[in-house]
């Protein structure tokens, strides 16, 4: 449920995903941007079964290894949370779409490729990730099962973006809910951080 939770705030926090259901959304149609969402949840998951394969390997080989993992991810979520607690964005600007209708899978590939191309997405997971895995289970299937919840979870909320585009994006445009998620996100991050940090193996 923590997990649910924070990757659901995560998830409607606007970035660069965001941006491209919805501009997909507004210039070619719902069906691609879906191909797009799905494309990026799909994207999330493979990074999420790179981490879960990463974390079983550290676990299994050494713990020194897997401290020291841990401490920088959670110098990165702390350090993510700050700036966004002190920096917040001011705005959100979709964008101009870079191509025009075309067949569905290539906004497959576009949402896929949008993720797996950032290397930000897979050292989130490997910060993020090692928190909700406890003690004595199936590291990599954990780790699986929450990455899964996660791209349900966005698919879920791209279909909603796409459904209600013009309000959603005029909302996700204004500044102050802008300002309102960065922080609340930058908090969750700043907590996990520190969970992450003081927590044992």
């Amino acid at each position: 449920m923590a997990f649910t939770l924070a990757a659901i705030l995560l998830t409607i926090t606007p970035g660069l995903d965001t941006a491209l259901v919805l501009r997909t959304s507004i210039s070619v149609g719902a069906k691609r941007a879906f191909m797009a969402g799905v494309g990026i949840a799909a994207g999330c998951f493979v990074w999420g079964l790179l981490a879960a394969a990463g974390l079983a390997a550290l676990l299994q080989a050494s713990s020194l290894a897997y401290d020291i993992l841990r401490w920088v991810g959670a110098a990165y979520l702390l350090y993510l949370g700050a700036k966004l607690i002190r920096s917040p964005r001011r705005e959100f600007e979709l964008g101009a779409s870079s191509a025009t209708s075309t067949g569905s899978s290539r906004w497959f590939v576009q949402g896929l490729l949008t993720n797996i191309l950032n290397p930000k997405v897979g050292l989130f997971y490997v910060s993020f990730l090692p928190q909700f895995i406890p003690a004595n289970v199936n590291v990599p299937a954990m780790a699986i099962l929450l990455t899964a919840i996660h791209a349900l979870l966005g698919v879920a909320w791209f279909g909603l973006l796409i459904a209600a585009t013009n309000p959603v994006s005029a909302l996700l445009r204004r500044g102050a809910v802008i300002v309102l998620l960065d922080r609340l996100t930058g908090g969750v991050f700043i907590a996990f951080g520190a969970k992450l940090a003081l927590g044992g193996r």
